[in-house]
């Protein structure tokens, strides 16, 4: 990585200062005469007649209806600033949710402001880093010049891209402290931001705001359903490239397993959605095993829970439980089949008007069933369910809205999440499991060590449910074929 001349202060910060070369850096400093000559001799490379982003449409409409929610109200959505990872390197970018949801932009420190209108409407402005300045050297010199991360767009491409005005970002933190009249704000993302609007927000007011976008992301629009299919199909085929790749995965570790699906994720889409979970053996166990640092042994089950993140931000988020060796053992045969049966109940329960707990309840329902008949649990079913005896081996919930967030909607109120009713463009994940720990003494030993958990990307229709991620078999024999397929 070079390291030359990245300087101390960003200039998105501190646009005129004069640039600091970093401490220890080979050069002493930049030359009068090599500043001239940086600033002249480059060609024009504006970017003209833009088409807006896919989903343009899509985010002026949730504008729309956030502008309708709070009327007369200044609205200020970060995306978010570089985050440092070690002494002067930082963390890919990711912009906040709320942000990217409602502009379609990924850009650091942009920030998205409505400002009222009339006596109900809003006008929208994007704030922006413009182009890294030729005149003062900013474009070579800073560590987030141009020359040194890539070229940004400009304002005028920004706003063709997006079908947002678009101003300077770096004044806004000021004018903003000015501002008068309510304010709400998103918090968590800018620091800056947040400072300037400290004596005009209230924590209550901006948590309504939060709350509002978080639920207005639960019936997914048109795109959004097509993102989400998109990032389960590549997520299909992570899966098959990891089936084909297992004998490799034996020779090293479960990272092979993970750096092979995180191929195919950057290939195909922006980035994994969460962390891999590439669990083998007794890991499977272990709900969010993302050390992926385990052996991989023939004859073990391996648990693999990923998904591809689009470009756009949506992710997938599917798992299966998958015989290293391409055959089940009969009592990984066992629990394998009750946690599917389980699933099938949950997938059935599925569609709209019914209640979101009610897929939930019915994939826990034939757990217990199975643990009783298997002797672990004392009947009747009811008392293990009103008990939550189950538990101990079924451990969380049995799925989730899904969406931009692998936890989409997470900030709802409960009666309009877990206690709401699903509706039509509604996509949650059915994902049951049974985990039975290595040194768990109350079954017997031929179940220690064993988890398995199988995840499918369920879309609510209008008449009933769609499984996104179909392409991927689930019954255990299907599952036994199509990895003998892949393995050729």
């Amino acid at each position: 990585m070079a390291d030359e001349l990245t300087p101390e202060t960003p200039e998105e910060e501190q646009p005129k200062k004069k640039h600091k070369q970093r401490k220890n850096g080979l050069y002493p400093g930049v030359s009068d005469e090599l500043a001239e000559n940086m600033r002249t001799g480059w060609a024009d490379t504006e970017l003209h007649g833009l088409e807006p982003i896919a989903q343009a449409a899509h985010t002026a409409a949730r504008r729309a209806a956030l502008s309708a929610r709070f009327p007369g109200e200044r609205l200020v959505v970060p995306a978010g600033r570089l985050k440092t990872r070690s002494n002067d390197t930082e963390y890919p970018f990711r912009a906040s949710t709320e942000y990217a949801y409602l502009t379609g932009d990924q850009t650091e420190n942009g920030v998205l402001v409505l400002e009222p209108s009339g006596e109900t409407g809003h006008t929208a402005t994007v704030y922006l880093l413009p182009r890294s300045d030729r005149e003062n050297g900013e474009f070579w010199l800073s560590g987030q010049g141009e020359l040194w991360v890539g070229r940004r767009h400009s304002l005028a491409e920004a706003e063709q891209l997006l079908g947002i005005p678009a101003k300077d970002v770096r004044k806004l933190a000021e004018e903003l402290a000015e501002a008068t009249g309510p304010v709400r704000a998103v918090r968590g993302h800018d620091a800056v931001i947040e400072a300037a609007l400290t004596d005009k927000v209230t924590k209550e007011r901006d948590e309504e705001l939060r709350v509002h976008l978080s639920e207005a992301r639960a019936v997914k629009d048109d795109f959004e359903i097509g993102e989400l299919q998109k990032a389960v199909d590549s997520t299909v085929r992570g899966f098959e490239d990891v089936v084909k790749v297992l004998d490799k995965a034996e020779a090293t570790s479960e990272r092979y397993i993970e750096g092979t699906f995180f191929l195919r994720a950057r290939v195909e889409g922006n980035d994994v959605g969460y962390g891999s979970i590439c669990a083998a053996g007794p890991h499977a166990c272990t709900l969010h095993w993302v050390r992926n640092d385990g052996d991989v042994r023939s004859g073990d089950l391996l648990l693999l829970d990923a998904g591809v993140e689009t470009h756009s931000l949506y992710t997938a988020d599917v798992t299966r439980t998958l015989p290293i060796n391409g055959t089940y053992t009969d009592i990984q045969r066992k629990v394998y089949d009750a946690v599917y049966a389980s699933q099938e109940a949950g997938i059935a329960a599925v569609k709209p008007g019914a209640k979101f707990r009610d897929f939930h309840d019915a994939s826990q329902h034939v757990l217990a069933e199975k643990l009783v008949e298997w002797g672990l649990l004392e009947g009747p079913v009811e008392r293990v369910l009103e008990l939550g005896l189950q538990r101990r081996w079924t451990l969380h919930g049995t799925g989730h809205m899904l969406g931009m967030d692998v936890h989409d909607c997470a900030a709802a109120r409960t009666e309009a999440y877990v206690d709401g009713t699903l509706e039509p463009g509604m996509c949650l994940t059915v994902e049951p499991g049974l985990y039975f720990q290595a040194d768990d003494l109350t079954v017997p030993e031929e179940y220690r060590g064993i988890g398995v958990r199988i995840e499918d990307d369920i879309l609510v229709t209008e008449d009933g449910n769609r499984n996104l991620s179909a392409g991927l078999p689930r019954a255990s024999a299907d599952v036994e074929a199509w990895m003998a397929r892949l393995k050729g």
